[in-house]
């Protein structure tokens, strides 16, 4: 099966969706760049990426399907971790900057998880 030729209508899918996806990775680079802020620099890549992951994902399986003549498991596989994976590291990253933030006296949010003292009434 190593000479076997793609339909035109798939080729230019599968090219559509990996360059969709490189596009939108290059488009999360630039946000890392010019975002003011710590805050807003983490969150344009994570969900950029993994947006510019599913498109790589989908032209993957378009092209490795049609190539083995079925469906083709393993790209869903390594979208579904990249999913699971990449806003785990993106929440411990924030919640720690704005840990640290709070102790400096930055103006960010308050602490939504209140820490009342024993003997004192919550209202």
């Amino acid at each position: 099966m190593t000479g076997l030729v793609l339909p035109m209508w798939a080729e230019i899918s599968v090219a559509a969706l990996v360059l969709a996806g490189a596009g939108l990775a290059l488009l999360g680079s630039f946000g890392l760049l010019r975002l003011p802020t710590f805050f807003e620099r983490v969150h344009a890549p994570a969900i950029i990426a993994t947006l510019g992951c599913w498109c790589v994902m989908w032209g993957m399986v378009l092209f490795f399907s049609l190539r083995q003549g079925e469906l083709a498991v393993f790209p869903l596989l390594i979208a579904v971790f990249i999913a699971i994976t990449v806003p785990i590291p993106t929440i411990f990253l924030m919640r720690a900057s704005l840990f640290r933030a709070r102790q400096m006296g930055q103006d960010v949010p308050p602490s939504v998880s209140r820490v009342v003292p024993p003997g004192v009434k919550d209202s």
